[in-house]
C-alpha cells in the first residue's frame, strides 16, 4: 500500500486545499460564474473567497473578469482550458488512488 499512499503526493496542491478544490468544481460544472454566486455556494468570506481565486489565478487556472453590469461592478470567474485540464487530471489521480485503496 507504500505506493498507493505515495500517489496523493502528487495531487495538485493548488486545486486539492478543500475552498479551492469547492471553487473549481463549481467552475467546471458552469460556462462561467459571478463572485456573489461563487460566494453564496462556497459560503466562504469575500476576502477568503477573493484570495483564493487570486491563487487560481496567478497558477493559471481560472481567467477574472471585472465589469459592470449598470453602475455595478461585476466580476466573472471562468475556468480556462489549464484549469479544466488540470481538475480532470486531479480527478482521475483520486479516482485511481481510491480504487487502489478500496
Amino acid at each position: 500500500m507504500g505506493d498507493d499512499l505515495r500517489g496523493l503526493t502528487e495531487l495538485d496542491r493548488l486545486i486539492h486545499e478543500p475552498a479551492r478544490l469547492l471553487i473549481v468544481t463549481i467552475l467546471s460544472t458552469v460556462e462561467s460564474s459571478d463572485f456573489l454566486f461563487l460566494q453564496r455556494e462556497t459560503g466562504l468570506t469575500k476576502g477568503n473567497l477573493s484570495a483564493h481565486l487570486s491563487k487560481l489565478e496567478e497558477g493559471g487556472y481560472v481567467k477574472i473578469e471585472k465589469t459592470f453590469k449598470g453602475k455595478s461592478p461585476l466580476t466573472i470567474c471562468k475556468l480556462n482550458a489549464a484549469g479544466q485540464k488540470a481538475f480532470q487530471g486531479y480527478r482521475q489521480q483520486m479516482q485511481s488512488f481510491i480504487r487502489q485503496t478500496s
